[in-house]
């Protein structure tokens, strides 16, 4: 995902290079970010209840309304308009220049990352309650939960203000039900994977917690500020090794800068899309980006990377068939006797058993799906077809 972050910002700078009426472009941008929202409300908020459940439909007072797809609308809104409004007219023919002309972006996103970590750090964070709804399959205790915080600046799991804010502005109800922490050593005794749980789990083992919340989707968007000024480099810099240089003195820092953090007491956590972990996703999505160019633009060797054009023409399509489990659900409903007897669970169990190894037989298996997603892009890329909002 922040690797789809980066890009949104890329491709901003692109789409934004030329503004001959920023209250029109204004207004492309919201109908755009809007459909874009609803569009992850319909996939991810519960409507479709994807594999092994061949059944659909949401209760409207426990839909899910944050998502992946509305994590990168919140970005592409923000950045956007930043593109639009926070840019001086000059013209780039210096580095000083290109500096001056983008400075108040800048700024704008070294607010945005300052409101998030103070309130992250700054919040008080009170003891809290949560009906467990697994009790019935899990053979944990029953009814209500209790977790106990009253901490402030707290990272961890259970006392976090990630999930005091969405809690509280979203409801528990509205939240990612799945336990985001069930690979944690409190949470599984097959920590660092899913396994059942202690003896003397906490509470907080099965609470709901959306990984894609309203503070972290803050940080979330300064990945795309990030992908915006790589865009700009593109978009102002012809010289393509000169373009090389200048992603490469933005990526490395990024990448030591997240590292160092991480040393200092700051975690890699995506869940929280904590500082530490949007510098080095960041600098790793600059590096990428620049080794694709390298080898594609400088080099011109497009074949090794043709399918990852092809399934980029068409990443929507992509996204909500496949990330979504949308097909592979569709699939699994032709099945033979029973729901497990289908196309989709065999061919997983197969490889497994040829491999002798379930997680690599599993690896094998989305490897293949993702070939096979390679190679549907690419047919509709021949036909001319191509899904956009």
């Amino acid at each position: 995902m922040p690797f789809f972050l980066f890009g949104v910002g890329v491709s901003i700078a692109l789409v934004f290079k030329r503004i001959s009426n920023k209250s029109i472009a204004t207004k492309k941008v919201v109908l755009r970010t809007i459909k874009l929202f609803i569009l992850g409300l319909v996939l991810q908020g519960g409507y479709f209840h994807g594999r092994n459940d061949l059944t659909y439909g949401v209760d409207v007072d426990k839909i899910r309304w944050l998502g992946v797809l509305q994590r990168i609308s919140i970005g592409y809104l923000l950045a956007s308009m930043a593109e639009i409004w926070l840019v001086n007219n000059d013209i780039v023919d210096s580095a000083t220049a290109f500096v001056k002309k983008y400075y108040i972006q800048w700024m704008f996103a070294i607010l945005l990352c300052s409101v998030y970590m103070c309130l992250l750090y700054g919040l008080y964070v009170p003891n809290w309650d949560y009906e467990d709804l697994s009790m019935n399959f899990t053979g944990y205790a029953s009814g209500t939960q209790i977790v106990h915080c009253e901490v402030r600046g707290s990272l961890e799991p259970p006392c976090n203000v990630v999930g005091l804010i969405d809690r509280v502005i979203l409801g528990e109800h509205h939240l990612y039900q799945h336990p985001v922490y069930r690979r944690t050593k409190e949470c599984s005794i097959n920590s660092p994977d899913y396994g059942p749980l202690p003896q003397n789990a906490p509470g907080w083992c099965l609470a709901p917690f959306d990984p894609e919340g309203i503070l972290s989707s803050l940080m979330a968007a300064i990945t795309c500020f990030v992908g915006l000024q790589f865009g700009h480099i593109l978009v102002h810099f012809k010289d393509q090794m000169q373009r090389v240089l200048l992603w490469s003195m933005l990526s490395f820092p990024l990448l030591i800068a997240g590292y160092v953090l991480e040393l200092l007491g700051v975690p890699f956590c995506k869940p929280l899309y904590t500082l530490s972990y949007m510098c080095i996703t960041a600098g790793a999505s600059g590096l990428f980006l620049t080794v694709i160019f390298y080898i594609v633009d400088i080099k011109h060797f497009r074949k090794p990377t043709m399918l990852l054009e092809w399934m980029g023409m068409n990443a929507l399509i992509v996204y909500a068939l496949a990330a979504c489990d949308l097909f592979p659900a569709a699939v699994q409903g032709f099945y033979w006797h029973s729901p497990e007897n289908n196309l989709v669970d065999g061919t997983e169990s197969l490889l497994q058993a040829m491999i002798h190894s379930e997680k690599w037989g599993t690896l094998v298996f989305v490897m293949l799906e993702i070939l096979f997603w390679s190679i549907v892009a690419g047919f509709l890329h021949m036909k001319g077809i191509y899904l956009k909002l």
